[in-house]
């Protein structure tokens, strides 16, 4: 049933003009959060967690307005997979910090794109595309149905799907070397055959990727960071320098600088940012290595402490 369901409902949203699919993804959003069920929980865990700052009232309202942005792009993302860039581009309606992306790309090693969950990402990857090849990576979606067509849409003119394999890994260091675009969701959970290491975001220490960093050790490529924000009449794309710790030899600064670049992004549109993703759960695989490294740290500053 969900086999044929769902992609006929991908198909129709598709169909749809901007504003009924954002006004829908409204509709969508304040059911989840009527609802009470695990998408609000998490998001209120996660604001909560990340904001300790905020009332009790400014985290219902800020986890609310999530619950609606992040509704929004699950409405929109058909119509931007099934529209050409033509169309797309006639939706962006403001570009800034595109010079960086430019002078970045000039040096010609090659260029990561860190584009966090934030607004709407599938904006993403057609406008990078637009300015050089890009290659990016994709993981299957569970439904065969479902992963045709969102293949198809993201695999336009210009762009090429990496799986999230070793293979995958080896299309992104040719794109780097060839001096195109790599584009990188920098803020899941790494898989539990996928390098990582713990460092903040948000005042959380959390699993973070280390493929970036392994990227620029191989390729001495640069990096920026990027989003599409939602605006009224469309997306207003936002071009950031990646935060310098990310070129660090050492991989736990490198990779700090990896969440902190995430973090200088979100911090320009926090609704906007997917906090119903539970990015703080440790899976079981890692609990033992976070033990480990918090005894480590604790047994080093016990060390470091001077003997009154």
């Amino acid at each position: 049933m969900r086999n044929t369901l769902v992609p006929r409902i991908i198909k129709c949203l598709s169909r749809l003009p901007l504003p009924v699919a954002r006004t829908l993804g409204v509709v969508i959003g304040r059911c989840a959060w009527l609802s009470n069920g695990r998408t609000r929980r998490v998001t209120l865990k996660n604001i909560n967690a990340c904001f300790p700052h905020l009332s009790a009232t400014e985290v219902q309202t800020f986890a609310f307005e999530s619950l609606l942005e992040t509704a929004k792009t699950l409405t929109e993302a058909p119509i931007i997979w099934r529209n050409s860039w033509e169309w797309l581009q006639s939706k962006i309606v403001e570009v800034e910090g595109e010079d960086i992306l430019r002078a970045e790309l000039a040096k010609g090693r090659g260029l990561v794109a860190l584009a966090p969950h934030l607004g709407n990402w599938e904006v993403i990857a057609p406008y990078l595309a637009s300015i050089a090849p890009l290659a990016a990576m994709y993981e299957p979606a569970p439904i065969a149905a479902i992963d045709k067509l969102i293949l198809a849409g993201r695999s336009k003119c210009n762009i090429t799907m990496a799986p999230t394999n070793r293979k995958g890994v080896c299309i992104l260091l040719k794109a780097l070397q060839q001096g195109n675009i790599v584009g990188v969701l920098p803020d899941q959970l790494p898989k539990k055959d996928a390098g990582s290491e713990f460092a903040p975001f948000f005042g959380q220490e959390v699993l973070s990727m280390t493929l970036v960093h392994s990227l620029i050790s191989r390729t001495q490529s640069r990096v920026i960071s990027l989003f599409a924000k939602r605006v009224p009449g469309g997306f207003k794309v936002i071009v950031l320098p990646a935060d310098e710790a990310i070129y660090s030899e050492d991989v736990e600064q490198s990779v700090a600088g990896l969440n902190k670049s995430v973090e200088n992004c979100v911090h320009l549109a926090p609704t906007q940012y997917q906090w119903e993703y539970n990015r703080f759960r440790l899976p079981k695989a890692h609990q033992d290595v976070r033990a480990q490294k918090k005894f480590a740290f604790s047994c080093r500053k016990d060390c470091d402490t001077p003997a009154q």
